[in-house]
């Protein structure tokens, strides 16, 4: 079997949603605006779906808007803001998703101005530091909830004290640890299926009542007309499904995968020489694990461990195939050597302990390997005098 610690990127189906989904995939596949029976039964699967949504994260199922995605759940929330308040300021922070910082980037192109709010070596933004950057014109603030990268989890509540629309993509944290949008004080937040055992290609966006956000697409009445466009029932059945399974589990899989990353960060750090742990020590995803290795490249080191099986990530997996460095990583001031060879496991429902030895046995060899065909590598040894021998042990 393989080692799979890539679940940042995507997790298994869970049984529970590809139960959920089957009906709608085979014997019903109405359309859910229609008005014969099989086509009701698919509305009211939709309005049951969006019910548990809502109690996932303690909203009410009107403020439930189905999406295809958190990246479209990131566009819609950032672009509906601004086109509804007709503001010209947004602030973000310089280590968000690519979904919420290459929109970022795109507006600015359209005469929008965007603050980018820099974090501190571990990830995290002050919130002293947003307040600071608010102007009259701003119409919202888009903090990351968890950084896909590192698992930081930033200090959203605060951030919502500050009297503007606040915005958070909780991809990463959403069936992962608790997540109450007042107690977050957010007014909209951005969730996607395949990161808690749901379904890709579906996600969903929470607009707090009363905010005002302009509709994402235009053409039809669906989504209370705020999302045209003929909804993915199984894939929305599949969402809610998987949400409810994961959100009954958080209290003990924190605890579980909480001492599985810090087992394997230890085992990283006191075993392999020269890596150092990217973020935070605490207060990150409990599945989260990012650790730079000196003298060799994230690629390469990838590359190696998927050839014995094992499969992880340098990073975001929206990202791959992006030869810049991660900007999350250098937000951070992390040196460019650090930052490309930084490699990302991310721990999931599945894995066990002796997941983290078998990984430990097959990392130690990778690293110990590309560092011997490492020239930066080399030239460390002879300018240190170390010895082969010294280091491997």
């Amino acid at each position: 079997m393989p080692l799979y610690f890539d679940h940042a990127a995507t997790t298994p189906l869970h049984p529970k949603a590809l139960e959920s989904m089957m009906p709608f995939l085979t014997d019903n596949y109405a359309n859910p605006s229609s008005a014969y029976t099989p086509a009701r039964e698919a509305r009211k699967a939709i309005d049951h779906a969006r019910q548990t949504v809502a109690n996932a994260i303690g909203a009410n199922p009107e403020e439930i808007f189905f999406t295809s995605s958190g990246t479209e759940a990131d566009n819609w929330a950032i672009k509906g803001a601004l086109e509804a308040s007709k503001g010209k300021h947004i602030i973000t922070s310089t280590a968000e998703h690519h979904a919420v910082y290459y929109t970022c980037r795109h507006l600015e192109k359209l005469g929008v101005e965007v603050t980018y709010v820099p974090v501190d070596k571990e990830g995290f933004i002050s919130p002293i530091d947003v307040k600071a950057a608010i102007r009259p014109d701003t119409a919202l603030i888009s903090i990351i909830m968890a950084n896909n990268e590192v698992g930081t989890i930033q200090p959203i509540a605060s951030i919502g004290d500050l009297g503007v629309p606040l915005h958070t993509d909780a991809v990463q944290a959403v069936g992962h640890i608790p997540v109450d949008v007042n107690n977050l004080k957010v007014d909209s937040l951005s969730l996607s299926a395949h990161k808690f055992y749901g379904p890709k290609g579906i996600g969903a966006l929470y607009i707090r009542k009363g905010t005002p956000i302009a509709s994402m697409l235009q053409g039809g009445a669906q989504e209370r007309g705020r999302r045209s466009g003929t909804e993915n029932v199984a894939g929305i059945v599949g969402l809610a499904a998987a949400l409810e399974a994961s959100i009954g589990t958080i209290p003990h899989e924190q605890v579980r995968l909480t001492k599985l990353r810090d087992k394997l960060i230890n085992e990283i750090l006191s075993n392999i020489p020269h890596a150092a742990l990217n973020g935070p020590k605490d207060n990150r995803l409990p599945g989260n694990v990012n650790v730079s290795f000196r003298f060799i490249e994230g690629e390469s080191l990838l590359l190696h461990l998927d050839m014995q099986g094992c499969h992880a990530s340098t990073g975001s997996a929206c990202s791959s195939g992006a030869l810049e460095p991660s900007h999350v990583l250098t937000a951070m001031g992390i040196s460019h050597e650090l930052t490309n060879g930084a490699i990302r496991f991310s721990l999931g429902k599945d894995t066990i302990e002796e997941d983290i030895s078998k990984l430990m046995t097959i990392l130690t060899k990778s690293v110990t390997r590309l560092r011997e065909l490492s020239p930066l590598y080399d030239d460390y040894i002879k300018k240190e005098g170390v010895s082969w021998n010294t280091l491997k042990k």
